[in-house]
């Protein structure tokens, strides 16, 4: 009988079996949502203080959303890609029913009825939308792969319209920021998907065209625009919130004030723990914290975008789709939360992945990436069949 060390030797010594699934993107989402309980619990401390009695009580809120997320993501890894594609229209059509019954019974938070209360955590039907478009769409191209690349009505225009329905709800509530999203990651697809180029200049335009459009007929959203400009020409009233999170990043310097020293969080900042956590990261984490962070999620979006390709080679074409859909909306999401915070865009009121305090955003998120590896797995079991067959010819 050997004795425990002679066990722990060969078990530090020997190589790790070689895995079906990518282990990498799993400590990458695992070391993301570590680090959001972390800055949600260092950036809470104060409102939770004065709302509720409690310091930890966003912590304690954040944590059961991530054991919640963690749960989904065990069971919907489960869950073959072919179940996605078949079962693709329902989701968009429960997506659809989601959006038109917030906006009928929806609980309404800084003006803006987002959200459907559940008890445990209020639903946002806006995330549930994302994916369900990103997952429809990769079942459309498909179905329509040709007609894509073909012809202008019945391949482009047709998945634009599918899009303008869920944008006109998520316009209601008012949700614009949720509405880019989906469509940078709607063209990102399209033109994987090979659509035609003079289609994307046509289409960039009318976006373009659109959006300046909805800006300009809500005061509220060009006084974002103004702020966002010239945040200091006002900064006690439309440029408050960028001036204070510009104030946090100048604090943090190189090396940051230390975690949970951050002044900014004790209610200078509003959303400390939740669009501007990033600000409270930079302040008490300083450059080189925040460059870690991005690095972790960019590496994340490397792997979606590896991931895809491989479905890609392996034939795996819905998987390639949805694989490239989940990585753009990752990236551009933390760009637009991020260049938020840094004063590059205008507050969107979108979370970063993985991190923002946020029930729906968290547990959405964590089940794209448990589709991710849903996507690898199925690749490389593909793979594995291939190698198989050509041993046996």
């Amino acid at each position: 009988m050997m004795n425990p060390f002679t066990i722990s030797k060969e078990w530090l010594s020997r190589s790790a079996p070689e895995a079906l699934f990518d282990r990498q993107l799993v400590w990458i989402s695992l070391g993301l949502m570590l680090t959001g309980l972390v800055m949600v619990t260092s950036a809470s401390f104060p409102i939770s203080s004065r709302l509720t009695d409690q310091p930890f009580h966003f912590m304690i809120r954040h944590a059961i959303f991530l054991c919640l997320a963690l749960g989904t993501a065990t069971v919907v890894v489960q869950v073959p890609l072919r179940k996605w594609l078949d079962y693709s229209s329902l989701l968009l059509g429960l997506s659809i029913f989601l959006l038109l019954v917030v906006l009928v019974a929806g609980k309404s938070v800084n003006g803006a009825a987002r959200w459907i209360p559940l008890g445990l955590f209020n639903l946002q039907p806006a995330e549930v939308a994302k994916l369900s478009l990103f997952i429809f769409m990769s079942g459309y191209l498909v179905r329509k792969h040709e007609e894509v690349r073909e012809t202008f009505f019945g391949g482009f225009i047709k998945p634009i319209m599918v899009f303008g329905t869920l944008a006109s709800l998520l316009l209601l509530q008012p949700d614009l920021g949720t509405v880019v999203v989906m469509l940078v990651t709607l063209f990102g697809m399209l033109f994987i998907a090979g659509a035609k180029l003079v289609q994307f200049l046509g289409l960039l335009v009318v976006g373009i065209a659109a959006v300046v459009g909805l800006i300009l007929i809500e005061p509220y959203r060009v006084r974002r625009v103004t702020s966002f400009l010239n945040p200091w020409d006002d900064p006690f009233g439309s440029g408050y919130q960028l001036t204070q999170s510009l104030m946090a990043f100048g604090r943090g310097d190189w090396f940051g004030q230390g975690l949970g020293n951050s002044i900014q969080k004790l209610e200078y900042l509003p959303e400390a723990h939740t669009d501007f956590v990033f600000a409270v990261l930079g302040e008490e984490l300083g450059f080189v914290g925040v460059v870690l962070v991005l690095m972790l999620i960019f590496s994340l979006v490397l792997k979606a975008i590896f991931i895809g390709r491989r479905a890609f080679e392996q034939e795996q074409i819905f998987g390639g789709y949805l694989a490239f859909g989940i990585g753009i909306w990752f990236a551009f999401q933390t760009l637009v939360n991020v260049g938020a915070a840094l004063g590059i865009v205008p507050t969107k009121g979108l979370t970063l992945p993985l991190i923002s305090y946020g029930g729906s955003s968290l547990i959405i998120m964590a089940v794209a990436v448990s589709i991710l590896l849903r996507i690898d797995h199925e690749t490389r079991l593909y793979g594995e069949e291939v190698i198989v067959e050509n041993d046996k010819e």
